[in-house]
């Protein structure tokens, strides 16, 4: 059984970093892409990043991209979604999913339908 499980969350100042980990049991990372979103209230859920297994690619969604980073150690089953300079509007619950990344002329597509195990999220709030 494929479990996620985010952690890392918290409150933090704009300008501030967080580093979010997502463990995963079940699969290795080897062999599922890992992606990160986020929701905001009231707002739809969003797609942040997605890593390929083998790392031959990774997305940004434009928002994040330059400030975002994500990585893996392998032998520890840990994915981690770095977030530098982090604004106000990135304020939401993130969230670690397995599946695959599906790409549209160089773009992430960002669907949920391709991924098909989700972890619980994390809060992270970004404010003064």
């Amino acid at each position: 059984q494929m479990r996620l499980v985010e952690s890392g969350g918290g409150l933090v100042q704009p300008g501030g970093s967080l580093r979010l980990s997502c463990v995963v049991s079940g699969f290795t990372l080897d062999e599922e892409a890992i992606g990160w979103f986020r929701q905001a209230p009231g707002k739809e859920r969003e797609g942040v990043s997605c890593a390929s297994p083998q790392g031959s690619m990774i997305k940004y969604a434009e928002s994040v991209e330059g400030r975002f980073t994500v990585s893996k150690d392998n032998a520890k089953n840990t994915a981690y979604l770095q977030m530098d300079n982090l604004k106000p509007e990135d304020t939401g619950v993130y969230y670690c999913a397995a599946g695959a990344c599906v790409a549209f002329q160089g773009k992430w597509l960002a669907a949920a339908d391709n991924f098909v195990s989700w972890g619980q999220g994390t809060q992270v709030t970004v404010s003064s």
